[in-house]
């Protein structure tokens, strides 16, 4: 989501005040790093290493096998053929009294190899099944014999109930694409935003880095792709996150809202306990490997490694460089509440505390009438400083606040409780979910600590929220954990008729320890001018929800289309006539296919889309045309997006080109043209991952409203959308108010008026002609009228504040 900002703003030669530090390690011990982080990794998580790496076979497979040979060897069968005998005799003698024992220790043996053998001929073969990705370029909707082949095969090989972490060791490694094909790509992909005077010249540039430089760049990432996990993905965390020494609100951070119509509790504090024991619950399923794997289709795995760093997981910042830093375990959480820490505990004797002394514990903070301490109200203003303040700051504060600062970085995540109320109002709906996205994004900058892996936010009329660093995994992540605590928070914990948790509060507990931070004189300026920057930050981003009711993804697939791609094309609409031009378009893609993969770039302004939006706007042209350069427009769209989920997209081999180039010194004027480039217009799709937790059809209003990021660029946008049940589509766009090249609310009319307008392009081709084009309030409202006729949906509603 909020990864494009930092993708156009990584600079790995400059520090953050502009001076320039060489990459002096040699590019073969950088490689030679990668992989030993790779093992390392594989070391410190032995046990579950142990239960994944027999998977699909099990422990108690093993035993099975071992009776099967003590049967046949008690039948007088030999089915090691002759193999246990020469084991047995390889054993010590321990004399005639233990032959028994020898042959026991044979079969033993003999069974342990087998059963080895076996597993490792499984893993050998799923890994070979899941490196076929024929199945992601068939048409949509269309499964050919060779796919349905490969299913079946996967079926038998991929073993029954797999853990979370089962499939890791079979996933296959993200491939390195031919660098010909990805400056092919890329070239296509500029040409519909360069002049043809800047395309000429950058083809130029292009083919001399193939002539020149791309060979010897490459033959080091195929070095690092057979020896690391990843070729791409460690590098991407270090150099495009890690490195950043941009403030990590708005820049970095991102969010995640509520249901959008419904609190199910107005008490704070019954809230913070309810979704904090959902969170606990999470996390235990978590460590117990009970949360099943994500599959595609049903039955290709994705890689599961982001899930070990949700919880008790700390940025910490570093004067050139960040670090992740995630603990085994931690039993408590630090809570923030008009300006006072505390340390919640959240066991009792190793049990976690049921929802309802969770919620006690909450309403004692609240009820807490001590004051803030001086400059502790502005402290958390720190995490949302220049990253080499924020470290040259926090290395006088671990001296003089050890105690205090350990509380709040080990604990299991970190809780706002505002004192302020958000979330929808009948009053001002449009302003109201604006202000509530805005308070989640960047709150008033000194109430959230940025550096915790989340923030969970509650406000004082109940209503919940999300504030996650980006660094340490991608939004699919957060939002199965989001998922999960909201669906069981609110329908498996739920609350008594007067809106406490249920059950019995516990008087035993002890209160919660107020943390006291003692803050030397020199880091009082600190804070003030932290939090001076922060207030700026914050009050320069401009946010802005559309809930989209009209249609959703019930009406596109009855369109026969990708939901996604129908939205991309619409927003290149959109785009078009808030600028009345056309950009570079960042849209985000997974590569979980791939062991360690994150996310890939799918440039989703294409030739093809700029067609299209061209057809829109010329009044010649009729609906039938237009419709026919839509279908054009998606299908190209759905091939970039298949080619950048299966490792064939085009920035992150770039972008790990360009890291190689640093390493060895090499200036390569494409590479650097590349990377200099900003993304104007960067999107998101968020992922309804676990429909199954909610009931849509008799709780429809029961559904994430999802979540947004800051902008990419300063005169740019960032729109993230998520399809809520079958017939809404909620729209979270971002922007920059110094900007006057940008508006939020003015795109957002611009997004409703271009989804109509493609949506009627169906209609017309259906029934009759589109009589009106355009996006005028006039049109908008006729369009209304076949629209509601479509959807269910009142024109009335249609034309209101967009509820």
């Amino acid at each position: 989501m909020a990864e494009a900002h930092q993708a156009v703003g990584f600079r790995p030669s400059l520090t953050s005040d502009g001076a320039e530090v060489e990459l002096s390690a040699p590019v073969l011990q950088e490689i030679y790093l990668s992989g030993l982080r790779s093992w390392k990794r594989h070391l410190s998580r032995f046990w579950n290493d142990f239960l994944t790496g027999v998977f699909p076979a099990s422990p108690l497979s093993w035993l099975f096998l071992f009776s099967a040979i003590q049967l046949a060897w008690f039948l007088q069968l030999d089915p090691s053929l002759g193999l246990m005998e020469k084991i047995k005799e390889l054993l010590p003698d321990w004399g005639g009294q233990h032959h028994g024992l020898r042959g026991v220790l044979a079969a033993a043996l003999f069974a342990s190899c087998l059963w080895g053998a076996l597993i490792f001929t499984l893993h050998v073969a799923l890994r070979l099944l899941l490196s076929y990705h024929g199945w992601l370029l068939e048409p949509h909707g269309a499964m050919s014999s060779p796919t349905k082949t490969w299913l079946a095969l996967v079926r038998i090989f991929s073993g029954r109930h797999p853990m979370l972490f089962s499939y890791q060791r079979s996933l296959p490694r993200q491939p390195v694409p031919s660098v010909q094909d990805t400056v092919r790509k890329y070239l296509e992909s500029v040409r519909p935003v360069l002049s043809d005077e800047d395309f000429d010249w950058t083809a130029v540039l292009a083919q001399e880095f193939l002539r020149l430089q791309a060979s010897l760049l490459q033959w080091y990432l195929r070095l690092k792709s057979w020896w690391a996990s990843n070729y791409v993905s460690d590098w991407w965390e270090e150099f495009v996150y890690l490195r950043s020494r941009n403030p990590l609100m708005v820049n970095s951070n991102y969010y995640m809202m509520d249901f959008l119509y419904v609190t199910p509790t107005p008490l704070q504090a019954a809230r913070a306990g309810n979704a904090v024991h959902a969170l606990l619950l999470y996390r235990h399923r978590l460590n117990r490997q009970e949360i099943p794997p994500t599959l595609l289709m049903g039955m290709r795995p994705l890689c599961s490694a982001q899930y070990e760093k949700i919880f008790n997981t700390t940025r910490i910042p570093g004067v050139q460089k960040d670090y992740i830093r995630h603990l085994h375990d931690s039993q408590h959480v630090a809570v923030f509440h008009r300006g006072r820490f505390f340390r919640m505990g959240t066991h009792s004797r190793n049990s976690l505390l049921s929802p309802r002394a969770l919620e006690q514990q909450f309403q004692r903070i609240l009820d807490d009438p001590s004051p803030a301490c001086p400059h502790e109200e502005h402290l958390a203003a720190l995490t949302a400083a220049p990253r080499g303040t924020w470290a040259q700051v926090r290395t006088s504060l671990k001296t003089q606040a050890a105690e205090a600062l350990e509380a709040v970085e080990g604990a299991a995540f970190f809780v706002s409780l505002d004192a302020e109320p958000a979330g929808l109002t009948r009053e001002d709906p449009a302003a109201s979910l604006d202000a509530y996205a805005h308070a989640l994004l960047a709150g008033r900058g000194h109430d959230r600590w940025f550096d915790k892996s989340f923030t969970l936010i509650v406000f004082s009329n109940g209503k919940l929220g999300l504030s996650v660093e980006h660094s340490w995994a991608d939004c699919p992540i957060s939002g199965h954990m989001w998922e999960f605590t909201l669906a069981t928070e609110c329908f498996q914990l739920g609350y008594s008729t007067d809106g406490h948790c249920k059950g019995h509060p516990d008087p035993t507990l002890p209160q919660p320890q107020r943390l006291q931070w003692d803050l030397p004189d020199q880091i009082h300026s600190s804070i003030s001018l932290a939090l001076r920057g922060a207030k700026i930050l914050s009050e320069n981003v401009d946010c802005h929800v559309v809930p989209f009711s009209l249609f959703g993804k019930s009406f596109i697939r009855r369109c026969h289309l990708s939901s996604d791609s129908f939205i991309q094309i619409a927003l290149q609409l959109a785009h078009f006539r808030d600028r009345g031009q056309f950009c570079l378009t960042y849209e985000s893609a997974m590569t979980r296919l791939f062991l360690e993969g994150r996310t890939e770039t799918v440039r989703s302004c294409t030739r093809e889309a700029c067609n299209f939006v061209r057809a829109m706007e010329d009044k010649e042209k009729t609906d039938p045309q237009c419709l026919a350069l839509f279908r054009v427009a998606v299908d190209k769209h759905q091939a970039l997006l298949k080619a950048a989920m299966s490792g064939q997209g085009v920035d992150r081999h770039l972008f790990a080109l360009y890291i190689v180039s640093q390493f060895l010194h090499l200036q390569s004027p494409f590479l650097t043209q590349v990377h200099s480039e900003q993304w104007q217009l960067s999107t998101s799709q968020i992922p309804v991952q676990q429909m199954h937790l909610f009931d849509v059809h008799n709780y429809p209003d029961y559904v994430s409203s999802g979540g947004g990021f800051g902008p990419a660029d300063d005169h740019g946008y960032g729109v993230s959308y998520i399809f809520m049940g079958d017939g809404m589509i909620t729209f979270h766009i971002s922007s920059k108010k110094s900007s006057t090249k940008t508006d939020s609310h003015r795109l957002g009319q611009h997004i409703e008026d271009a989804l109509l307008d493609v949506a009627s392009l169906f209609q017309a081709g259906q029934h009759f002609k589109r009589r009106f084009r355009g996006s005028g309030k006039e049109n908008s409202r006729h369009r209304c009228g076949f629209l509601s006729r479509q959807t269910g949906v009142s024109k009335a509603s249609m034309t209101s504040t967009n509820f």
